[in-house]
């Protein structure tokens, strides 16, 4: 007999396996219909953080009724069990983690449709303030009418909700889709969600992500350091200008990425038919002597599917801004009325002391004593004695202040 949850849902085969629960298929006896239910894995239900975690789950994708993101029907505890639960539409797909390890690489046309419903389905949550902060390929649920909806509120965030449960400094999320901001554990907004959606878009077209990382800390150190292969030099069906839109959803610092999931689609669309931009250097990013997509041989493009290049960024200043240099001190100006002062000055002085001089060297040389009645007695001197004793003090005098 199958396991039936608040005496309603009938629990049957197991649809997905996470660390925080168990996604299994269901009837609900009271509607008679399909759903999907997740339970909280049993070793977290003492645990009030992650209740409180999954109860905010419910309630964030509760409040979001769009085609394009999956639809919450209840939650709540199985008091018999003490197992807490959400129920949700049943969506019969696949995931485009799924599609990816069917199919590796995707075309253009069916990528971009899976990305424009998730971006379609993210902008509404973002206008009603929720954040998914774990965009990834197995949140994407493609439909087998081909409609995609975000799954998977797990770690949502309301923006209005000022006591999160994720902590300052803490990391939540899949690390190889995690933003530069969100792997340092910082404060995230929209732009986290376009970042995450901007490695899904990478993946689909090139079957690789941006960055392969072992550990978040790898993956942070290489965000800083490298910039990921542009697209167009990966796969011949991308254009410059798509390359760019998916280089620009990449961007390091939220503030240079969309400003909106809608934005994005619509960079994303306009780009697969080449409108919009084309990178803004495409020199720092060419594997090879290559300048254009059109320009590289087929073995060439095999080659860049096997091991596509990552080129070293400009200097990236760290998460908290550096502290800028002092401002130089502005140089003093001349002084050329002053200088001029000063020489006069200087040249009177050098006269007064000439002056002095001359008239103790005169006193000096005419001043004498008697050797008998100890009289004084002058001496003459002669005109050109004078003056070389003036010459030599002047002399003196030069040679000692220049």
């Amino acid at each position: 007999m199958n396991e039936v949850l608040a005496g309603r849902y009938e629990l049957g085969e197991r649809l997905g396996v996470g660390g925080m629960s168990t996604v299994r298929l269901a009837y609900d006896r009271r509607l008679e219909r399909e759903v999907a239910v997740k339970v909280l894995a049993e070793h977290l239900a003492e645990d009030p953080q992650f209740v409180a975690r999954f109860r905010r789950e419910a309630l964030a994708a509760a409040q979001l009724v769009h085609p394009n993101i999956v639809q919450v029907f209840d939650f709540g505890l199985d008091e018999p069990t003490g197992r807490h639960y959400i129920v949700m539409e049943r969506i019969r797909g696949q995931s485009a983690a799924e599609i990816l390890r069917d199919r590796g690489i995707l075309p253009v046309t069916e990528a971009l449709a899976i990305v424009s419903h998730a971006c379609r389905g993210l902008d509404y949550a973002h206008r009603n303030g929720v954040i998914h902060r774990d965009i990834k390929p197995g949140n994407l649920l493609r439909s087998e009418e081909g409609i995609v909806k975000v799954a998977d509120f797990g770690i949502a965030r309301n923006l209005s909700d000022e006591s999160s449960i994720t902590q300052a400094g803490s990391v939540l999320g899949t690390a190889a889709y995690l933003a530069p901001e969100q792997a340092h554990g910082e404060e995230v907004g929209p732009q986290a969600d376009i970042y995450g959606l901007g490695v899904v878009t990478y993946q689909l077209l090139s079957g690789r992500l941006p960055y392969e990382a072992q550990s978040l800390t790898e993956l942070a150190l290489k965000q800083q350091r490298e910039a990921p292969a542009l697209l167009h030099k990966m796969n011949p069906e991308v254009t410059p200008q798509l390359a760019a839109a998916v280089d620009r959803a990449l961007a390091l610092e939220p503030r240079d990425r969309f400003a909106s999931a809608e934005d994005l689609r619509s960079a994303l669309v306009d780009g697969a038919r080449g409108l919009g931009t084309t990178p803004e250097d495409d020199a720092t990013h060419v594997l090879g002597a290559e300048t254009d997509a059109t320009s590289v041989s087929p073995r060439r493009e095999q080659a860049t599917m096997d091991q596509p290049a990552v080129v070293p960024r400009q200097p990236q200043p760290g998460r908290r801004p550096a502290p800028q240099p002092a401002a130089a001190a502005p140089a003093r100006p001349a002084r050329p009325a002053r200088r001029r002062r000063r020489s006069a000055f200087r040249r009177f002085v050098t006269m007064l002391v000439v002056l002095a001089l001359v008239v103790a060297g005169a006193l000096a040389a005419i001043i004498g004593t008697s050797s008998s009645n100890n009289a004084v007695q002058l001496r003459q001197y002669t005109g050109h004695k004078a003056q070389e004793l003036i010459d030599e003090v002047t002399q003196l005098i030069n040679d000692n202040t220049r």
